[in-house]
């Protein structure tokens, strides 16, 4: 049997049509098209692709994700929130002791938004009948899929960390490891699952037999999850925050999420001109890094649960503030930017388009890949890890809260021009996602490159602690050197826990779209 390396670089082509999907996996962008082909419209193969991701990719999503979601619907802009809040039991004293939040285990589940997504968009925006978006996950789940390559790489490198959860191994690890690319594999409780939610709208995982089995689970565990928890979830609709820059308009999902991240470092690099730089170069890395450090230092001091936060998102975004901001960037030094003062001055992600001219940017998770290692027994259901996100520090915004949402790392994106859709983004993969963000936008906008090549391009992430790692055979030789010259802390790309991520885009033309995919995932852009 060959291997599964790609000792080669490659180059992947646009996809030009008038209808186009863009996903991290094929079979989930077919079934988006082929929703499509069906007379369904964009937030109908959004969906299609979104619950088949769920099958075909379970090491970054499934069932017990969160979900956000940015569309243009022929009109105007539309934002969705669909991350969950914590049970009416996690409350700080719940934690009293731990030095952070849970990455396993059910302290470390808040309640799923993703169902209440698809219902949500379908409701509002959908074409097709809400059990017809099914078909593919449920065959897929029922008869089993071939695992991609990527996809069995990522399983088998997360497989060891999750083995002691027993549901999980049984469900997930049937030959007592990760299917390995090429193996089929079959999850026949999933499919029961997703015609269980299909049939009922969504109203049995939230307030019916599903729900009630969640929170069963839970309780026999010693969570805290309870039926009321479940049925007292909302999503929320919401009006996209956004920036302009260079004469585009970058729209994010506001807090909880970490999308103001993106809008503030393009804030900041508005005020220096990075198209008078080579693209790849060390100036324009230096800038675009100390940027993001400066946007991340405010994210992590002031973003919370909107009902929480010590002011309006919007002061963040104030342009004299960040003025003030950018004049902190050295040019000859890295710094270790401290939060300003505002108040003086394994995730999946999909894009679809159609004829008619609707655009969706969805994404949605279950955080660190599978996420909590928590399985609910019979149903196929993995359940993220939001709760992660919440602080225990006494006093910070973030701190965990009954009925509070978490500091949440997933975010779509949408560009604008002249109030008209021009892009839609999303680059999944933890704190590499508003970073994403911002690397294409500069790609797109200062250095004119089309949306496969801003993609194919090299990647930075300034990673949690301020450190950076690069992918390093792909700049040009002596740019690392420069960089760490001027103090950059350059460490190893296995630091970054969720690499340099996975963008799809999909730009609008006057009779059409162009859409790329990322070839660090396993999907790619279809179209007719």
């Amino acid at each position: 049997m060959f291997t599964w390396d790609f000792p080669y670089a490659s180059q992947r082509m646009p996809v030009l049509a008038k209808n186009v999907v863009a996903t991290s996996q094929p079979l989930a962008a077919q079934a988006g098209l082929q929703a499509l082909a069906r007379g369904g419209n964009a937030v109908d193969a959004a969906l299609a692709a979104a619950i088949t991701l769920t099958v075909v990719e379970p090491t970054s999503n499934g069932i017990g994700s969160d979900a956000f979601a940015i569309l243009w619907d022929g009109e105007k802009l539309v934002g969705l929130n669909a991350s969950g809040r914590a049970p009416a039991g996690w409350t700080p004293q719940r934690f009293a002791g731990r030095a952070a939040m849970p990455v396993h285990g059910w302290d470390a589940v808040t309640i799923p938004g993703c169902v209440s997504a698809w219902v949500a968009l379908s409701q509002r925006y959908g074409k097709l009948p809400f059990t017809d978006l099914f078909q593919a996950a449920i065959r897929y789940a029922r008869d089993g899929f071939m695992v991609s390559p990527i996809t069995a790489m990522s399983w088998a490198r997360q497989a060891p960390n999750l083995k002691g959860f027993s549901e999980f191994s049984w469900t997930f690890l049937p030959k007592d490891r990760a299917p390995r690319a090429g193996e089929r594999f079959y999850c026949p409780q999933q499919a029961e699952t997703l015609e269980e939610i299909a049939a009922t709208k969504g109203e049995s995982f939230y307030r019916g037999k599903l729900a009630e089995r969640i929170a069963l689970a839970s309780q026999a565990d010693d969570g805290a999850h309870t039926v009321e928890d479940f049925a007292a979830h909302r999503c929320d609709w919401v009006e996209p925050l956004s920036i302009e820059y260079r004469g585009y308009r970058l729209h994010e999902i506001p807090p909880n999420g970490q999308g103001i991240v993106a809008l503030m470092a393009l804030g900041i690099l508005r005020h220096f001109d990075l198209a008078a730089l080579p693209v790849d170069g060390a100036d324009a890395l230096h800038l675009q890094i100390e940027a993001m450090k400066l946007a991340f230092a405010d994210a992590y001091r002031y973003v919370s649960d909107p009902a929480t936060m010590e002011f309006e998102p919007a002061k963040l975004l104030d342009d004299a503030y960040l003025e003030r901001r950018a004049k902190a960037i050295d040019m000859r030094r890295a710094q270790a930017h401290a939060p300003g003062e505002p108040r003086a001055g394994g995730t999946v992600y999909l894009t679809t388009a159609d004829a008619s001219g609707m655009m969706v940017s969805y994404i949605q998770s279950n955080y660190m890949g599978f996420g909590s290692g928590v399985v609910v027994p019979g149903t196929g259901i993995s359940m993220q890890n939001r709760g992660a996100g919440f602080s225990l520090e006494p006093g910070h915004h973030n701190l965990v809260g009954p009925g509070k949402r978490p500091f949440q790392t997933i975010i779509p994106g949408f560009l604008t021009l002249d109030g008209k859709p021009e892009m839609s983004i999303g680059v999944m993969g933890g704190q590499m996602q508003p970073q994403g963000h911002a690397q294409m936008v500069t790609r797109i906008v200062d250095w004119r490159q089309n949306p496969q090549a801003a993609s194919d391009g090299p990647r930075w992430i300034v990673n949690a602690d301020f450190s950076v790692s690069f992918e390093s055979s792909r700049f040009a030789p002596g740019v690392l050197d420069e960089l760490a010259s001027r103090g950059h802390r350059i460490v190893d790309p296995e630091a970054a826990m969720f690499g340099f991520g996975g963008a799809q885009l999909i730009w609008r033309f006057e009779d059409g779209y162009c859409a790329g995919s990322d070839h660090r995932k396993d999907g790619h852009a279809i179209g007719f």
